[in-house]
């Protein structure tokens, strides 16, 4: 995924809500969220050609999310950062323990910020500039193609309607899935510079992405509480047209 924000323990009735786009060339082969052929436990989406996934969650509690992250700088590892995803909604090992299994083979992939919540914590763990890993507080954040809240105009925004969603008590998902469909541009002086250039640094600093070869590929939102997970999934193609969208409610036991 390209941008998330996420509420932990700040919503009166969810454990965690989690918002976010998938943004990636529309070429690129991939199955929409639904529950995994070879572990019925597992629901999410699916890279068709590295074989992960960008967010999954499972019927134990877990749930896992990851962003590349932007330097403009050529890959140092090789393995597909959506491969971290599917390891640990599948790991049945405490998460501490994937963390130092993780901390031992980071670099062996591409950059990544990876999100991982179970039952009751949450962790963001990276490799960019090095290895880290750190428990995430009760609130309210976001993160895109760089650390755990920096304040790139989307990610902010993204944040700020999570926070006046849950405070208005709404339980009603379409204001979340509006913000994540905002296809307002950065003024220019409000701009990262991530090394690729200021046209695409315009282009990537919307929420919502739409373009023919590059876009916005699905917006996702998920809801945990005492009972289960509900995820929402809207999927698009190229220049925004949509693709069909997905409601499930997955029990927790």
């Amino acid at each position: 995924m390209c941008l998330i924000a996420f509420a932990l323990h700040a919503h009166p009735r969810y454990r965690l809500v989690l918002v976010g786009n998938r943004d990636e060339f529309h070429a690129r082969p991939s199955a929409p969220a639904e529950f995994h052929l070879d572990d019925a436990s597992i629901y999410g989406g699916r890279d068709l050609r590295a074989g992960g996934s960008w967010l999954s969650l499972s019927r134990r509690g877990r749930v896992a999310a990851v962003t590349n992250v932007r330097v403009g700088q050529p890959e140092t590892g090789t393995r597909s950062r959506g491969e971290l995803v599917h390891r640990l909604v599948r790991s049945d090992a405490m998460l501490d323990s994937d963390v130092e299994q993780l901390r031992r083979e980071a670099d062996t992939f591409r950059r990544f910020n990876l999100l991982a919540f179970d039952v009751n914590a949450m962790q963001v763990m990276g490799n960019y500039p090095g290895f880290f890993a750190s428990r995430i507080d009760a609130g309210v954040h976001a993160i895109s193609n760089a650390g755990l809240n920096t304040p790139w105009p989307k990610t902010l925004a993204l944040r700020s309607a999570l926070a006046r969603w849950i405070e208005a008590g709404d339980d009603d998902p379409q204001p979340l899935l509006s913000a994540l469909q905002n296809t307002d541009v950065a003024d220019d002086a409000e701009l990262p510079d991530t090394g690729i250039g200021l046209t695409l640094e315009r282009m990537l600093s919307s929420a919502f992405i739409r373009g023919r070869e590059y876009g916005t590929r699905a917006s996702t939102i998920v809801l945990m509480d005492d009972h289960g997970l509900r995820c929402i999934e809207q999927r698009f193609g190229p220049e925004g047209a949509s693709e069909g969208c997905s409601d499930v409610r997955i029990e927790i036991g």
